[in-house]
């Protein structure tokens, strides 16, 4: 039975790269014999470049493609979040609009989904293509992350998600910057889902430049890993009671495993 997919990713000063990524997606979901509707949701993050540009020309020739507009940059979570929220379909992709994720990925995701027995997949990056700064910080995070919550996820970061649309589409996302695909991970698994991870392909950055610096995104990755963590044993403790997410049909999504 076909799969309905939607994609969605924030885009931020991307006018190097969106008009590949859109292209590549789009001409994958056309062609995969195992997806049926399909829709492309990029939310433009204030860029200040071409990128808006760039997607409503995409926009004209794809009605599939959905371009959601921030008048002033806000960052990548909250990119991130309004990208989910505009999405229609039963299964929703979370990629990056750089490049490093190549949608064929989703190859060994769409066999799982079709067998059955879980709401929420994850990208394992293989080999990460980023510097050696950068994959010293998200193991680290990672490692932190993992202790913080109990779990043992080999890339507890990765931004490639597919996830239940309905529990997608539901999650209280706080985080405003490039955190957002860490708190993802925590908030899927407070509501008692268990993460499947498959191996993905990581290639670097198709160009442009990251939109964030590395000292302040570290120093803020830290404090946000720390605030999950509190939160995540406040939980565990009844302090604090977590979020009772519904399916349309009103069966809570606790229960949809």
């Amino acid at each position: 039975m076909p799969i309905d997919i939607s994609v969605a990713a924030p885009a931020y000063n991307e006018a190097d790269n969106i008009a590949a990524a859109v292209t590549e997606w789009r001409e994958y979901l056309e062609r995969h014999p195992a997806v049926g509707a399909w829709e492309i949701v990029v939310c433009d993050d204030g860029s200040a470049d071409g990128t808006g540009r760039i997607l409503r020309e995409l926009q004209a020739g794809c009605p599939q493609l959905t371009v959601v507009t921030f008048e002033r940059n806000r960052g990548a979570g909250a990119a991130i979040a309004a990208a989910i929220a505009a999405t229609r379909l039963e299964w929703v992709v979370l990629l990056d609009s750089d490049g490093q994720f190549p949608i064929a990925n989703l190859d060994r995701f769409l066999d799982r989904i079709a067998a059955g027995g879980t709401l929420a997949l994850s990208g394992a990056r293989i080999r990460k293509a980023d510097s050696l700064a950068y994959r010293w910080g998200s193991a680290a995070s990672g490692a932190v992350s993992n202790r913080l919550h109990g779990t043992r996820y080999r890339d507890f970061n990765s931004i490639f998600k597919v996830v239940h649309g309905p529990l997608f589409r539901a999650l209280p996302l706080e985080s405003a910057g490039m955190n957002c695909s860490t708190e993802i991970t925590a908030r899927v698994a407070e509501l008692g889902h268990t993460w499947v991870e498959l191996p993905i392909e990581h290639r670097e950055r198709g160009g442009g430049s990251r939109g964030w610096r590395f000292w302040r995104g570290a120093r803020d990755r830290a404090l946000f890993v720390g605030y999950l963590g509190l939160r995540h044993w406040l939980l565990r403790r009844g302090v604090l009671r977590a979020p009772e997410v519904r399916e349309p049909s009103g069966r809570p999504l606790q229960e949809a495993r």
